[in-house]
């Protein structure tokens, strides 16, 4: 974590903060209404949310970068005229909060109040005797800590997590009521929301759950058309469970797991026969199972086999109808609440086994074509999948393939676990399916192809499963009879069928990886009676994929996610027993679960503000004297659908008028922000419930999805446990609203994961203080800025890059690409800034300095809106910044800014070349020392490229031409090259200058081919002679056409590269004095050359005196007798006595023989001796 050494800077930039937030409440800047629209020209509405939050702790900086994204498109908005609307709820609907709660009570009642916990070894004691009979597989897997754990620090007592928010003993036991939480999390999330500056309407914030009557009753209503309208069904449905909990276990309720759902088996029963292994004989006259679970039912009639793992625990027990199958006590748990035993929930165990307790034993499989199989060991069995008992396949499966072949070949393996040779060696690989390119035996020729050697080489084998199970799934084609010639994914669900018609199989489910409670239970799948949503229901589907077709996700990935979801979703559990929430209006027992309630409440904000009365928990007075019992489900309806009729009520017709026109001008939602985890759930379920209610308009349906990728911070996952962890409350803190906004917007765009770097916050924060600073000296200076017209050669290029820079922004900030907005609008606007500072010598124009402090200030606006505030301000501008539009930008000369950029190029290219220059040659013997520094530069540059790159560049742009806009292979252009008698000597050179205008191609376009430049690069150089010959601190630069130069100017001189020459121009000595007393002005040595002028001599002196500003402020004289006069004491006050002064048209004339210089002024040469006199005024 980021340490810094003083705050002053922060602590300027937070009070400033401040300051501008109360300005905004006081002005009541953010609330809006449909009405405000009647009174104010707008280009339309804009509404925006963001997926409410879960109240069961403080906002971190992952909600703050996903929020973020509605905050900046909203500031963006707003400046384009649009009203905007952007409401914020808070979620406290589901398990969370209650078992929370519940958890502290039960630790209260064991351990005290406040509690004394036992050490670790002692708990886990204690454990162990609670879980009395219970078998309990431990696995060592579950040993890593997970993701909730990770959450919480290293506390497992809920009291600690507590203690770790900062939270007395006192406080701590309040949170054992679940309504508690529901008073302490929500004002502290909405109060470091406003510390952030969220430009949010506050009114019409609520709470979820019956807390809330108004919306309460707002889901009862949601609920009752959902059924009325039969999306709303109930029966037993597999779903994901926790016994714990004793009920079904949504994507909010679980630690891990999320996203994750029931996985289909097909569980095949293979029967023990005579004669049974010692460890079963005791169940003679029983029908005992090994059952295997596998997802190919179709590669039954190719078992040879089954393994099991010898070192693994399994049990036997009782099924309903009196079977018994073994299986691992995991598998068995999930069976027995999916009706495979008498009491649900209940193992009923009757044999607790090893499985070398079972290995040979002889079974009959169903299909098979070998009468009897064996059980057989293998030790890569895992225990966390399916039943521990697995289908031996070597036909088909490359695992089983390679671990048959190793219990062929390998005798001492056998007889290691007293497995005879007639229970292997007789059977072969049964050839059952036929794959295009892989045969009939695919498992064994891709273990041949692979040169798999045995069961253990897992990557190998992993590659061998993706290459065999895809291509065997779409074009493998079934041998066996009854199915000869169908293809596998047609005959898939037949095969499972006839199975378990035959009571050769039964379907069994588990979760497809594994899935850990809130309650720190793992969850099985379990076949419950509940209300579920169905989301497969066909025409539900195709409503939810048309909605799909019009909505903006600004990236593919995200559409191609919501297709996946949308096609797999099928029944979706809305109700369960345990929790805070809603009530099911028709069945009271069931609450509405935590996805389910949070589907379509975006309406619900559009009226919130009009009955809740400005309480999170709508228990103040409504503004439209609305109580909540007169909300019936056809009140809702009225106000929104638009063709309900007026419903049987004492509401006056007025005020459900107002709250229909409220919804009718705000819906849709135009934007909905969130993290890409939600498309698969919360944000899937938004688009069938909006077109579920609002079937027949089209225009009520979600208009666009922003989904964005989690966030590191710095550079690693955010983890509480490891400390790298940030609330919303601390990153203001440390970095200020605005310097935190910066750096989110900095963090990333696209649905990868973004960065927040710490060390790029305070450089942020550091430069919104540097700009805040150099307005306010803009400002302070006016006066001395330049006026006039802003016609030179840099206030045109600097005009046209703000015009360019304004429209770059515009476009990055629509397609909400706020790290490009910043780029564009911040950093590379800041640098045009900065490039004209350095560029214009004559000073910065005033007029264009205050366009870019505007533009620049309007830009950041959405981002960085504090600074931007102050800083308006500052300009005395008579409203708000919120109030104002964004900038209109003029005409963008690209040609001219192009023409720029050549210049910041060549200015570089003289400035290396001056360096090479100046290095000692290398390599010579003698003298290490460094050339002189020179003092002349003649540049040149060349009108046209030397023929032979002529040559090459026309026939590169026939090329171009000719292929579309590309260049064909080097072999091709290289040959055609060679064969052109003008370039036989220049083959060396050709090919590398093909490669360079390849590169430059790829970076600025195929305006790298034409034969002359855009522009005149003479006149550009000419403009920027004094900054040119400033920069490299020469006396003088002269420029020349590469025409006038020798043969080697004119081959390596080209269009937009010119070449130079230094060299250093002879000069005589001279001593400059300067007579005034206590000024930081001393007397210097320079030289003077021949033809200089008096400003030239000023000039130079003034590259040694840096204190020396302006040339104009300086008198130089010489004295009247140059021998004598330099030998008297000056006298205080009479500085200029003895002495004449140098005129602005006096030339210098220097004789290098006897180091003498003179001075011509008015056709009289005068000699002046070794001295010259210099006062600064």
């Amino acid at each position: 974590m980021l340490k810094r050494k003083g705050t002053a800077k922060v602590d300027f930039l937070k009070k400033i903060e401040k300051e501008i937030q109360q300005k905004w409440e006081d002005e009541r800047a953010f609330e809006v209404n449909a009405t405000d629209a009647a009174n104010q020209k707008s280009s339309g509405k804009y509404f925006v949310t963001f997926p409410y939050p879960y109240m069961n702790g403080r906002l971190h900086l992952g909600h703050t970068f996903s929020l973020s994204k509605c905050e900046f498109a909203v500031g963006y908005q707003r400046l384009k005229g649009k009203i905007c609307l952007f409401p914020f709820g808070l979620h406290c609907t589901g398990m969370p909060i209650k078992a929370c709660a519940d958890k502290l009570k039960r630790e209260m009642e064991l351990y005290g109040c406040p509690p004394e916990f036992p050490d670790e070894e002692e708990e886990e004691e204690e454990e162990e005797e609670a879980k009395g009979d219970e078998v309990v597989i431990k696995d060592k897997a579950k040993g890593k800590r997970s993701k909730a754990a990770a959450k919480t620090g290293f506390s497992k007592y809920q009291w600690g997590i507590m203690k770790s928010l900062g939270l007395s003993d006192e406080e701590t036991m309040k949170f054992s009521e679940a309504e508690h939480w529901l008073d302490y999390f929500p004002p502290l999330a909405i109060q470091d929301l406003k510390s952030m500056g969220l430009k949010v309407d506050w009114r019409r914030s609520f709470i979820t759950t019956d807390v809330n009557p108004y919306y309460d009753s707002f889901v009862r209503w949601q609920f009752l058309t959902l059924k009325e309208r039969n999306k709303i069904k109930f029966g037993k449905r597999y779903t994901i469970y926790s016994p714990k909990d004793g009920q079904p276990c949504m994507d909010h309720d679980r630690q891990t797991g999320e996203g994750v759902g029931p996985q289909e088996y097909t569980l095949v029963k293979m029967k023990v026969v005579e004669p049974y292994p010692v460890k079963l004989s005791g169940l003679k006259g029983k029908n005992i199972f090994l059952v295997a679970a596998t997802l190919r039912p179709e590669t039954v009639f190719g078992q040879t086999n089954c393994w099991v793992r010898p070192d693994m625990k399994y049990i036997g027990f009782e099924t309903v109808n009196g079977d018994i199958f073994i299986c691992t006590q995991r598998a068995a748990r999930n069976m027995s609440y999916q009706g495979f035993t008498k009491t649900n929930g209940v193992v009923p165990v009757v044999k607790e086994l090893m499985g070398e307790e079972i290995l040979g034993a002889a079974l009959s499989s169903p299909l098979t074509c070998y009468k009897v199989i064996y059980a057989l060991p293998m030790l890569t069995v895992k225990e966390d999948k399916g039943t521990g008992i697995i289908m031996s396949v070597p036909s088909d499966s490359p695992d089983d393939a390679a671990a048959f072949r190793d219990i062929k070949k390998k005798q001492a393996f056998r007889a290691k676990y007293g497995i005879k040779d007639e229970m292997v060696l007789p059977f072969e690989p049964v050839p059952i399916i036929e794959i295009p390119g892989y045969g009939n035996l695919s498992a064994p020729l891709i273990c041949d192809e692979l040169k798999i050697q045995s069961q253990n080489d897992r990557e190998k084998l992993a590659e061998a499963k993706e290459r065999l199970y895809l291509k065997g799934f779409y074009e493998g084609v079934m041998l066996v009879d009854g199915f000869k010639g169908q293809k596998i994914q047609d005959v898939k669900k037949l095969i499972q069928k006839m199975m378990v018609d035959n009571s050769e199989a039964i379907i069994y489910m588990e979760p497809e990886k594994q899935v850990i409670s809130r309650s720190a239970d793992e969850c099985v799948v379990a076949l419950c009676d509940q209300w579920y949503l169905d989301y497969g229901e066909e025409n539900w589907k195709q409503q939810a994929f048309e909605c799909l077709k019009t909505l903006e996700t600004f990236c593919e990935e995200t559409r191609r996610n919501f297709e996946a979801s949308l096609d797999w979703l099928q029944e979706h559990a809305c109700s369960r027993t345990y929790g805070l929430g809603t009530r099911l209006p028709w069945d009271e027992q069931w609450l509405i679960e935590s996805l389910s309630d949070s589907t379509i409440y975006m309406a619900y904000y559009t009226v919130a503000h009009l009955l809740q009365g400005n309480n999170l928990r709508g228990q103040g007075e409504s503004p439209l004297k609305i109580r909540p019992n007169q909300m019936s489900k056809e009140v809702w309806d009225y106000i929104f659908f638009k063709s309900a009729p007026f419903p049987a009520t004492k509401i006056p017709k007025e005020a459900l008028d107002k709250l229909k026109r409220e919804f009718e001008f705000w819906y849709p939602v135009d934007l909905r922000a969130s993290g890409k985890d939600l498309v698969p759930n919360h944000l899937s379920y938004y688009l069938y419930n909006h077109v579920a209610m609002w079937p027949d308009q089209r225009q009520k349906w979600p208009l666009a999805v922003r989904a964005n990728g989690h966030l590191l911070l710095n550079s690693e996952k955010m983890s509480k446990s490891t400390g790298n962890f940030l609330t919303l409350n601390q990153t203001v803190e440390k970095f200020s609203a605005d310097g935190m906004r910066l750096a989110l917007a900095d963090a990333g765009d696209t649905v990868e994961d973004a960065n927040f770097v710490e060390a790029m916050a305070d450089a942020g924060m550091l430069r919104l203080y540097t700009w805040v600073e150099w307005v306010k000296e803009m400002l302070a200076n006016w006066d001395s800025l330049r006026g006039g017209p802003a016609t030179t050669f840099n206030d045109r290029v600097f005009a046209s890059e703000m015009n360019s820079g304004a429209i770059k922004t515009d476009q990055n900030y629509e397609k909400m690409m706020f790290k490009e907005a910043l780029k564009t609008g911040f950093f590379e606007f800041q640098a045009a800034k900065d490039k004209y500072r350095e560029l214009a010598i004559e000073g910065m124009h005033r007029d264009l300095v205050l366009q870019f402090i505007e533009s620049q200030t309007l830009l950041l606006a959405p981002i960085c809106p504090h600074m931007c505030e102050y800083i308006w301000q500052l300009l005395d501008k008579p409203d708000s910044i919120m109030k104002a539009s964004w900038p209109v930008p003029g005409p963008v000369d690209e040609i001219l800014i192009r023409s720029s950029q050549y210049l910041t190029e060549v200015a570089h290219d003289l400035r290396v070349r001056l360096k090479n220059h100046l290095a000692p040659a290398r390599g010579k013997k003698g003298s290490k020392e460094a050339p002189q520094k020179p003092s002349h530069c003649t540049v040149y540059v060349a009108k046209n490229y030397p023929p032979w790159q002529h040559t090459t560049l026309s026939v590169l742009q026939k090329h171009y031409q000719a292929n579309g806009g590309e260049l064909p292979d080097n072999k091709i252009i290289a040959s055609e090259l060679g064969s052109l008698p003008e370039l036989k000597k220049y083959m060396k050179k050709v090919m590398p200058f093909v490669a360079m205008i390849k590169e430059n191609l790829e970076k600025k376009g195929p305006r790298v081919l034409d034969l002359e430049l855009e522009f005149d690069e003479r006149t550009v150089l000419m403009e920027n002679i004094v900054y040119l010959t400033n920069s490299l601190e020469l006396e003088h630069i002269e420029l020349k056409f590469a025409s006038e130069g020798d043969e080697k100017i004119k081959e390596d001189c080209c269009p937009g590269k010119p070449f130079c020459t230094f060299r250093v121009e002879p000069g005589v000595p001279i001593f400059l004095v300067n007579p005034q007393p206590a000024n930081g002005h001393f007397s210097t040595k320079i030289e003077v050359r021949q033809g200089d002028g008096r400003d030239t001599i000023i000039r130079r002196l003034m590259k040694i005196d840096r204190g020396i500003k302006d040339l104009s402020k300086v008198k130089l004289m010489r004295f009247d007798d140059p021998l004598l006069g330099p030998r008297r004491v000056p006298v205080l006050g009479k500085e200029d006595a003895d002495k004449s002064p140098i005129l602005e048209q006096a030339v210098f004339h220097i004789d290098l023989a006897g180091k003498q210089v003179r001075l011509t002024e008015n056709g009289r040469t005068t000699d002046i001796g070794d001295t010259l006199v210099y006062v600064v005024n």
